[in-house]
C-alpha cells in the first residue's frame, strides 16, 4: 500500500511540474498593455519626444571579471494632473546596442498621474552592464513631459544594493 501511495504522490508531483507555467524573465505581461492601447488616431498637433534611460541587469563587483546581477524596475510616470500622455514605444537594448525586445506594438496611454512599471528580473542578464531603453512619446501642448526612472536592486542575506537612474530627453 505504501508503494502505491508513494507512486501516486510521485506521479502527482511530476504532473505538477509539467503543468507549471514557464516563468518569464521580464514582465512582458505584468501590465496589460492591450487595455492601454489607443483605438483612435492621435492628432498631429501633439508634442513629440524621445527619452533615453540607462538600466543595469548587472554591475561590476571587485573587478571587471566579476558581475553582480540586479533586478531593474523601469518606472514610466505621467506627471500631468489633467492630461493623458502617449507612449509610442518602449525598446530595450543590451550593452552592445542590440535590440532585446519591444514591450508593445501599438501606442499606449497613461492617465493623469498614472505610473506603470516594467520589471526585468534578476535572472534576466540580457541587458548586461550597459542596458538601456529608448521611449518615444507624445503629449498635448503645454502638458508636462513623462518621467522615466530606473530602480536597480539586489539583496543577498542581510546585504542589499540599490540605486536609481533618470531618463534624459534626447529629442
Amino acid at each position: 500500500m505504501k508503494k502505491y501511495i508513494l507512486l501516486l504522490l510521485s506521479w502527482l508531483f511530476l504532473i505538477g511540474i509539467s503543468c507549471e507555467k514557464k516563468r518569464e524573465l521580464s514582465s512582458l505581461d505584468a501590465v496589460n498593455w492591450e487595455k492601454r492601447t489607443l483605438t483612435n488616431k492621435l492628432p498631429d498637433s501633439l508634442n513629440t519626444g524621445s527619452t533615453y534611460l540607462s538600466v543595469y541587469s548587472q554591475i561590476y563587483s571587485l573587478s571587471e571579471h566579476l558581475t553582480h546581477d540586479l533586478t531593474a524596475t523601469v518606472s514610466i510616470r505621467n506627471t500631468s494632473r489633467k492630461d493623458s500622455i502617449y507612449i509610442m514605444n518602449a525598446e530595450y537594448f543590451d550593452t552592445k546596442g542590440h535590440l532585446i525586445r519591444s514591450y508593445f506594438d501599438q501606442p499606449i496611454f497613461l492617465s493623469p498621474l498614472e505610473t506603470v512599471a516594467i520589471v526585468i528580473d534578476e535572472k534576466d542578464k540580457e541587458g548586461g552592464t550597459g542596458g538601456n531603453f529608448i521611449f518615444d512619446w507624445k503629449t498635448k501642448q503645454n502638458t508636462a513631459e513623462p518621467l522615466f526612472e530606473g530602480i536597480m536592486i539586489s539583496t543577498s542575506g542581510q546585504q542589499g544594493l540599490s540605486f536609481t537612474t533618470q531618463g534624459k530627453r534626447i529629442q
